[in-house]
């Protein structure tokens, strides 16, 4: 069996008993990119001399008996939206095109704790705004199972990667389902935290109070060693939990005893692809022939939940992205071409005897800004700005803005009675297996509408893991998600390992 066929687990047992080096291993990946990668579009930046850099550093201390982190020698692909000191951090965005990160995020700093090795940056939707993996102003991503499919999005890089085998690891964001949909549509394993379980310092925000840093991977018992690595509390970030941490890869493999699984009846209404349903199905099977009580819950606030998601986080996108001017951050238009441009209107209107119009002509200061944020931002990121600043502005607040909190804590209530009945909830992760490169991209209506069940565990800040239960008869990965209650990310790796573990025996 090659190298990259290995789970992430059995590469680390072989590294531990010399069987293999950390430069051996990256190496397998980086020709397995090399052949792989053209096609499908992973990775916007591969790495490779600084990984094998990291590699043979951790082989050297391995044979010198140092101490080495937990992830010593395994490759880890992250996504473009973590800021890696040296390393551009594009956001797949225009704007950011030429920004080398000064500084690593956290999640970066634990990485290289761990001594990962660091294989590339992933391809994403421009500052994670997207559900495709389309709106990457560099280029799509393909879904590696089917090259006209789309592998999900914001972190269809990360998922692709991991799916093509290109990376036994890499790291996802989740702002509405950007972690689970893509693992869910490439057929592998991803992680949406707690809010707050997972440091946001060094995390290019798009909506600060959903953003979560996860882990991708092929079993459940990999990403529990990789989140395992990146979570804890951070003093560097207000948001973060100052909870203690649970050695995730240590009790995976415990089952749970008398599991209670929720199932919310409306989550197999119409719309819902009826082989998508029949694996969903088949996994709650599972679930009953490993003993669980599957108990009918009810979340009457969840139809809401896009509808909420739609306006809080452009919200969140307008101010947040409202630094890129192109004077403090991110690309700046030619400044002799705006002062041209307006001198050009000035001599028109005055050359009509209209001192007014040629008086009214922008400043070069305003002409320069607008010019910047038209150049460097991308259609998508360009309409949740303007759905945000709708929504925010004066008499529109209470309406729309304000009204969203107010659901957003009702989904929060819906889940915590839940949860006094349950252990975990079982969904759907997708409605449909993945849709054709294209399809929706001039719909956005539609691609929001694919994450109708994923943003409410973002809006309550509840932790959800999408795992694979199939495969659809035109070969495409069929997913499911479980969701636990705050902080109980143990139990949500442990519940999700039982499934794994029945479904390969």
């Amino acid at each position: 069996m090659a190298l990259v066929d290995l789970s992430a687990t059995e590469q680390r047992a072989k590294l531990n008993a010399r069987e293999v080096t950390a430069v051996e291993l990256a190496q397998a990946y980086l020709a397995r990119i090399a052949a792989k990668d053209g096609e499908i579009g992973a990775f916007l930046r591969v790495t490779g001399e600084a990984a094998l850099a990291q590699a043979a550093e951790v082989d050297r201390k391995r044979a010198a008996g140092e101490p080495l982190g937990l992830l010593a020698g395994l490759p880890v692909a992250v996504k473009d939206v973590l800021c890696q000191q040296g390393e551009l951090t594009t956001c797949a965005s225009r704007m950011l095109e030429h920004f080398r990160s000064p500084y690593d995020s956290t999640v970066v700093a634990k990485l290289k704790a761990a001594d990962a090795v660091l294989i590339g940056r992933t391809n994403m939707d421009e500052f994670a705004m997207g559900g495709s993996t389309e709106n990457s102003a560099f280029q799509p991503t393909r879904n590696p199972h089917d090259l006209t499919r789309s592998p999900g999005g914001s972190s269809g890089g990360a998922a692709a990667c991991v799916a093509a085998k290109m990376a036994p690891l890499s790291i996802g964001t989740d702002t509405g389902g950007s972690i689970r949909q893509p693992a869910g549509l490439c057929g592998c394993v991803g992680l949406k935290p707690t809010y707050g379980r997972v440091s946001r310092y060094g995390l290019v925000a798009f909506a600060s109070s959903l953003d979560q840093v996860g882990p991708l991977a092929s079993t459940v018992e990999d990403t529990a060693l990789l989140m395992e690595a990146i979570a804890g509390h951070d003093p560097r970030d207000s948001t973060s939990l100052p909870v203690e941490s649970p050695k995730f890869s240590q009790t995976v493999n415990q089952p749970l005893k008398d599991l209670r699984i929720g199932i919310v009846p409306e989550h197999f209404a119409a719309g819902l692809d009826p082989e998508m349903e029949a694996a969903v199905r088949g996994a709650i099977e599972v679930y009953k022939s490993l003993g669980a009580k599957i108990v009918e819950v009810d979340l009457p606030h969840g139809k809401y939940g896009v509808a909420a998601y739609y306006v809080i986080a452009p919200c969140e996108a307008s101010s947040n992205l409202s630094r890129y001017d192109g004077i403090h951050y991110g690309h700046r238009a030619s400044e002799p071409a705006v002062e041209a441009e307006l001198a050009a209107e000035r001599a028109e209107a005055l050359a009509r005897g209209d001192k007014a119009a040629a008086e009214a002509v922008e400043s070069t200061l305003v002409r320069l800004y607008r010019r910047s944020r038209t150049e460097g931002f991308g259609a998508e990121v360009k309409r949740r700005i303007m759905i945000g600043a709708y929504a925010l502005s004066a008499g529109y607040y209470d309406a729309y803005y304000l009204k969203a909190l107010k659901v957003r804590r009702l989904i929060r209530q819906d889940f915590d009675r839940a949860f006094s009945q349950v252990d975990l909830i079982l969904s759907p992760v997708t409605a449909a297996p993945a849709f054709k490169l294209g399809k929706l991209v001039d719909d956005p209506l539609q691609m929001y509408l694919v994450d109708l069940y994923t943003v409410t565990a973002n809006l309550a800040g509840i932790p959800a893991i999408s795992l694979p239960c199939g495969m659809s008869k035109s070969g495409l990965p069929l997913g499911f998600q479980l969701l636990a209650p705050p902080l109980e990310e143990e139990r949500l790796l442990r519940g999700a390992r039982m499934c794994e573990e029945k479904r390969k025996s």
